[in-house]
């Protein structure tokens, strides 16, 4: 779930101010040992992992967003003697495989309170020496007037006297100012960037193995994203578009560093893959089902079909799954995050070879021609927009991103086709696997004579 909070700091004399609805909830102490690497690999990155005395699932990991003041929080039960194995491995991408300590121990004495779906935990906090009181306004409760509520708060702790807290978590306080360094994954350059040269490929690595690495977590948790997609979709994207930067410059890098990550990246995109197109046929199939509202299909052969894709999906992600708890695994992690840091450059120029070969391609293609040839095209499509994205571009990409948009509708269409009829032989679901068929197939014939259109949006390179 997503933890939204503000924090202030407020002296032992502070009084919290009056507002309407505000309800005293409870009061109770807690102790919470936190663990993280020797180097803080889990506090630089704005993560943490604690065991909770006083809670009723007592371990906890939080994880940053990407949104200040908005982080993911996942609570487990387990002994007290070490972290759980899954929670572990959901910090792996962070720790890389570096084991975990106790690095803090925190005593605090809470009252909660509530008023109109936020919490209020006014906190005194004691750690060895240190003794500090923080409050905490957390958004427990959906809709406007949650936040209409929290707002109230806010503005009415600011009049009391309370302030912003500049740590991001009560551990940062006590860990000072070792748990504000920089983590080792750097981030790419926010807003828009120009150039060229080796800043244009350094971004570019930054921007995928961020997107691989902030994904993991996810991958391994299972949820869907708040927009509707999933973290396995992302990170596998991750994985395509870094692999295709490093083949779009490989001129610029070390031939050996980037044959070697390339491999690991497909690797994983593979296990990543499998389980995508589980997801996407799942999607697919009650898409494809419920087109033709005049011919409904067989409701119980649509749930039969489903069925066996759910077990498809489920034998996927337990594959993905272990995959991600291999040493292999751990080593493209610790491989990804060196390659933010540092790139292997052979040498200053480079050059984006011409979209020839796709528009060679395209100009090729037929209404009646092979499902390959439409594929081969979206590759090439996608690879020339990873590469104009990449040197800023941005009209050159979005107009690319149509034509890939349209010819991953045909590859997607072409794939479930394939699967229906694979399905056809078993004679409960024939009927309905030959007209879900028949559906893809005129599906297919609509994106192809679409192509021309958008195609000539796309002046020649």
């Amino acid at each position: 779930m997503l933890e939204e909070e503000l924090k202030f700091d407020v002296d032992e004399d502070f009084v919290l101010p009056d507002v309407d609805g505000l309800t005293a909830k409870g009061h109770k102490k807690l102790t919470a040992t936190y663990y993280d690497t020797a180097d803080l690999r889990l506090a630089r990155s704005g993560a943490t992992l604690r065991h909770r005395v006083g809670d009723e699932l007592p371990w906890t990991v939080k994880l940053p967003s990407g949104v200040p003041g908005v982080r993911h929080e996942i609570s487990s039960a387990g002994l007290k003697t070490r972290p759980p194995a899954d929670f572990v491995w959901l910090v792996a991408s962070l720790t890389r495989g570096a084991p975990l300590r106790r690095v803090a121990v925190l005593r605090s004495d809470r009252r909660v309170f509530l008023a109109g779906g936020v919490e209020v935990a006014d906190d005194r906090v004691l750690s060895g020496r240190m003794a500090f009181r923080e409050i905490e306004l957390e958004l427990v409760g959906e809709g406007a007037a949650a936040r209409r509520s929290l707002s109230t708060l806010e503005k009415a702790m600011r009049r009391a006297g309370a302030e912003p807290s500049p740590w991001p978590s009560k551990l940062a306080r006590v860990l000072g100012d070792r748990a504000l360094r920089p983590p080792d994954l750097v981030a790419p350059a926010e807003g828009k960037q120009r150039g060229t040269g080796q800043e244009v490929v350094r971004q570019a690595i930054r921007r995928g193995a961020q997107r691989i690495l902030w994904h993991d977590p996810l991958v391994r948790l299972g949820d869907p994203l708040p927009d509707g997609d999933t973290p396995v979709h992302q990170m596998r994207v991750g994985c395509r578009r870094l692999r295709s930067d490093l083949r779009t410059f490989s001129e610029m890098l070390d031939p050996e560093w980037t044959g070697s990550l390339r491999e690991e990246l497909k690797w994983i995109a593979g296990l990543l893959g499998a389980a995508r197109d589980a997801e996407v046929l799942r999607a697919r199939l009650q898409a494809t089902a419920a087109a033709d509202s005049l011919a409904p299909v067989d409701p119980a052969a649509v749930a039969a079909i489903d069925g066996r894709l759910a077990e498809r999906h489920a034998l996927a992600l337990k594959a993905l799954d272990d995959g991600m708890r291999t040493e292999r695994y751990v080593a493209l992690v610790e491989a990804l995050t060196a390659a933010t840091r540092e790139q292997p450059f052979a040498g200053e120029a480079f050059g984006v070879p011409p979209d020839k070969k796709l528009e060679a391609k395209a100009s090729a293609l037929t209404a009646d021609g092979p499902d390959e040839a439409w594929h081969r095209v979206r590759i090439l499509a996608k690879r020339a927009r990873y590469a104009a994205d990449a040197l800023g571009h941005k009209g050159r990409a979005k107009r690319l991103a149509a034509v890939q948009e349209l010819l991953g509708e045909h590859q997607d269409a072409a794939v479930a086709a394939q699967t229906w009829l694979e399905f056809g032989g078993d004679p409960a679901v024939a009927v309905t696997a030959g007209r879900l068929f028949e559906r893809e197939r005129a599906r297919i014939r609509e994106i192809r004579a679409a192509f021309p259109s958008v195609w000539a949006k796309l002046e020649p390179s």
